[in-house]
C-alpha cells in the first residue's frame, strides 16, 4: 500500500527529500508519489507540514 498525498500539498518538497526510494516527485500543483516505487515506510507522511500525506 502507498501513500498518497493530497491537495493540502503546499509544494515545499519536504517530503521529496524524506522519501528514501526516490518515489517522491513534482507534480501539476502538488507532489506526487509513484505507487510502484513507494515502499510504505511513512518517512514522507512524518516530515510533512502539513500532513497532507495519507496512506491510500
Amino acid at each position: 500500500m502507498a501513500h498518497i498525498i493530497t491537495d493540502d500539498c503546499i509544494m515545499c518538497g519536504a517530503c521529496a527529500d524524506t522519501c528514501p526510494v526516490g518515489a517522491i516527485s513534482e507534480g501539476d500543483g502538488k507532489y506526487v508519489i509513484d505507487a510502484d516505487t513507494c515502499v510504505d515506510c511513512g518517512a514522507c507522511a512524518a516530515g510533512c507540514p502539513t500532513e497532507a500525506i495519507q496512506p491510500e
